[in-house]
């Protein structure tokens, strides 16, 4: 035994021992989240590359679709996720005349009944559809469309009212030079435009959807166009079908490219996310807009740590702070997912590492009542996949 060993009483271990754990204590963050993968997409059977966000029912059970895979051709998929980590196909697309490529997240009516587009596909020459899927999984082709004028490439996802009639976009098509439009669908399957883009002034573009108010008015982005630039603008259509441009980005500070929907609070604010732009070197924006068309930027990203590129939808607490996903960026570049306090101050909740955690999200979160996360990564999870990696669910508590 050493002489420093032999002066050691146990006393002075104790002591010490103590003192590590108030150090540690100290050091470990009082409420650490815990990041979980829920599945892991691994072959072309059950669906691979999730878009899109998730829908989320009362029973813990997650909805949603895959781009590419599926067992009737790779035309992607609907799946459902059970509380137990258990993946099912729902329903595999298997191309025109059927439908083909999801992009978007799914909505539900309260009968069980799923709604949701598709880029591609349809009985009219290929060019998306909107469809309906019954709780026992059969498919209905709500719509075809038919690229001029009603419009081509519905990127977005759907909102739906009381009556049955679902709203949504076209990335291109429409009446006005084919840069896209906003369209309802009636109950009985009769298309209304309610706006075409033309570019300059209101837009190009529009990926991202729609979201609606009570009084029946539609927000929404568009990628390119606008009389900033062309660097995408925030837009309203009411009922009648009038666009009212809410707000043309500039580039910097204020963003560049917003990709995906809006998020709306009950005071009428808008949020949402800019692919580029903002004050930390072009790398993307979170931002407010106000009733009267003031916008705040909350957040502008760096790349290390906070993350690249945010593409995605916002979800929001009851406290006010901002959840959402980067494509790119975070420790290792694969992305991130983040908050952001009402304040606009940013917490990086975790950076995507690709395997086995997955990459690339797209989507965005839904929260629960808990306040836990849930969300899909595009690609990564596991390495022997193909394709970059088939992409992941996963789920992160506060």
């Amino acid at each position: 035994m050493s002489k420093l060993a032999q002066h050691r009483s146990p006393d002075f271990l104790i002591r010490l021992m103590a003192g590590l754990l108030l150090v540690f204590f100290a050091l470990a963050p009082a409420h650490a989240q815990t990041f979980t993968v829920l599945y892991t997409f691994t072959n072309t059977a059950n669906g691979f590359q999730p878009d899109a966000g998730l829908f989320r029912d009362a029973a813990g059970e997650l909805y949603g679709t895959t781009q590419y895979g599926g067992t009737a051709g790779g035309f992607g998929t609907v799946f459902k996720l059970d509380p137990n980590g258990d993946e099912s196909v729902l329903y595999s697309f298997s191309g025109t005349p059927d439908a083909e490529d999801p992009y978007a997240g799914l909505i539900r009516d309260k009968s069980g009944n799923f709604y949701g587009t598709t880029i591609y596909g349809g009985t009219n020459g290929g060019f998306g559809t909107i469809f309906q899927l019954d709780s026992n999984g059969t498919e209905t082709l709500l719509y075809s469309f038919a690229g001029t004028p009603d419009g081509t490439d519905p990127y977005g996802g759907l909102v739906r009212d009381g009556s049955g009639t679902l709203y949504g976009t076209t990335i291109f098509g429409g009446t006005a030079g084919g840069y896209g439009t906003v369209f309802q669908l009636s109950a009985a399957g009769k298309l209304t435009l309610l706006h075409s883009f033309s570019g300059t002034p209101d837009g190009e573009d529009p990926y991202g959807g729609l979201v609606r108010d009570s009084a029946g008015n539609l927000y929404g982005t568009s990628l390119y166009g606008g009389s900033g630039g062309g660097f995408g603008t925030v837009f309203k259509v009411n009922k009648a079908g009038k666009m009212t441009l809410l707000h043309s980005f500039s580039g910097t500070p204020d963003g560049v490219n917003p990709h995906d929907g809006l998020l709306r609070d009950k005071a009428g604010n808008l949020y949402g996310t800019t692919i580029y732009g903002g004050a930390g070197g072009g790398y993307g924006t979170v931002f407010k807009l106000s009733p009267t068309g003031k916008l705040t930027l909350l957040h502008s990203f760096s790349g290390d740590p906070d993350g690249v590129n945010p593409y995605a939808r916002l979800a929001r607490d009851g406290a006010g702070n901002l959840y959402g996903t980067t494509f790119y960026g975070g420790t290792s570049g694969y992305g991130t997912v983040f908050k952001v306090s009402k304040a606009g101050k940013m917490k990086v909740l975790h950076s995507f590492t690709y395997a086995p955690d997955g990459a690339h999200p797209i989507g965005g979160l839904v929260m629960d009542k808990a306040g836990n996360l849930y969300g899909t990564t595009s690609a990564g999870g596991d390495t022997s996949c193909g394709f970059s990696g088939c992409g992941t669910v996963f789920e992160i508590t506060p």
